[in-house]
């Protein structure tokens, strides 16, 4: 039952000594606030990462060609290679577990100002492949669509052109699908204007590239039947590494490179490096935990200690109480309440503090002036962190409520 009576006197404690009460609560409420700000900047920074590579597939590979480090089969060691498109059909064939493959070519042009629209110029990137591809690394399409199965299998003369390449020779809200650009002397029709990931760029940046199916891109620039690199995904629920090495072993086959030549093919693999930043996220979480709670714990040890004292310094009346019939459940329900008040009004304010601080900083980190809703803690977090406030705080004053309890009428009220 709510005693109005205990909870006058609880506060009418805490105002008798409000530097000490101050004081002590502070440390609590620092170490809320640390515990509440290192949680949501850890946050912001694993949304920002995960906001900046959003649309690539984690479960695909990127494998290339490259210099042989080992002399096989009569091939003398620095051999150059590059996979050739019947590779890609073998590996269709062969790998378990893989989803798709696309292959990417992107030739390297020298000259500025290499796409042309009437009297607009401007320097493009070019780039070959299928139209999987876009499941690998999605694309935002701002007007039109992107590659399809039909672009590549009639070898035609269409692109898909970045956002940057559209403000060049387009003008402002003007629709481009339809109309014809000149790239390296070549037209083509745009069929579509959108951009992908910035985290994964070939040839450089996404916005500036044009992209061309892949068969058409091999025929005019006279490729034959060679790859620059090769894009898998894995199914759901496969391991990437598996795929990876499947088709490294059949590349090796196949272009007759030593089985143990580790230099010969360059691939990465986005699955080890999300994992790696998924371990770096888990373990900043971890730290923040550590440090948030040992400087809140530190601040209940100091909570505990002034009720010690406080207990001291109300010996008497503590003694007079117990004299007068007081129960020792309702000495130790008294201490242990005004450790759990100073407790939990430092910890609450210093979570309200907190979320306003990070708060602030989601506004002025956002490009807009709006929040991003990137600087916050989750509601889970903000349960959790009140539920430690509530068991330390009741925790703090175990001690000393036991202590109170024992104390003896006769011998509190003899003491000076």
């Amino acid at each position: 039952m709510f005693d109005l009576d205990r909870w006058n006197e609880i506060f009418m404690t805490i105002r008798r000594n409000k530097v000490r009460s101050v004081l002590t609560a502070f440390g609590v409420f620092w170490g809320v606030f640390m515990l509440v700000a290192l949680l949501g900047g850890g946050a912001a920074l694993e949304k920002k990462i995960l906001k900046e590579v959003s649309g690539v597939a984690t479960n695909s590979c990127f494998i290339m060609g490259g210099r042989t480090s080992e002399a096989y089969k009569g091939f003398r060691k620095g051999r150059y290679w590059q996979a050739v498109n019947r590779d890609v059909e073998i590996i269709k064939a062969k790998v378990k577990g893989l989803d798709e493959i696309s292959p990417l070519i992107m030739p390297w042009s020298a000259a500025s100002d290499n796409a042309v629209r009437g009297e607009k110029k401007g320097t493009v990137n070019l780039m070959g492949t299928y139209a999987n591809y876009n499941k690998m690394d999605h694309h935002t399409m701002k007007f039109g669509r992107y590659l399809n199965d039909m672009d590549v299998q009639e070898h035609r003369k269409v692109c898909m052109i970045g956002s940057r390449v559209y403000e060049v020779l387009f003008n402002r809200g003007e629709d481009p699908v339809g109309k014809d650009i000149r790239v390296d002397g070549v037209y083509y029709k745009v069929i579509g204007v959108g951009d992908g990931s910035d985290n994964i760029s070939f040839n450089g940046d996404k916005r500036e590239a044009v992209t061309i199916p892949f068969t058409t891109m091999q025929k005019i620039y006279n490729y034959g039947d060679r790859i620059e690199l090769l894009c898998a995904l894995a199914k759901p629920g496969v391991a990437v590494s598996d795929v990876q090495e499947q088709i490294e072993t059949i590349l090796k086959n196949n272009h007759s490179i030593a089985p143990h030549d580790k230099q010969a093919i360059n691939a990465f693999n986005l699955e080890t490096m999300f994992q790696q930043v998924r371990y770096l996220f888990l373990g900043v979480n971890i730290l923040a935990w550590i440090v948030g709670f040992g400087t809140l714990f530190a601040g209940i040890i100091g909570v505990s200690n002034i009720m010690t004292v406080t207990v001291r310094e109300r010996t008497q009346e503590i003694g007079i109480r117990r004299a007068l019939g007081a129960k020792p459940s309702a000495i130790l329900t008294q201490i242990m309440s005004e450790s759990f008040t100073i407790t939990a009004m430092a910890g609450f304010l210093g979570i309200s503090f907190g979320v306003l601080v990070l708060q602030m900083i989601d506004l002025a980190v956002s490009d807009d002036g709006g929040a991003t809703s990137m600087f916050q803690i989750s509601f889970v977090t903000a349960v959790s962190a009140a539920l430690i406030i509530i068991i330390l705080g009741t925790l703090a004053g175990l001690g000393p409520a036991f202590r109170a309890m024992k104390i003896r009428p006769i011998e509190a009220l003899s003491e000076e």
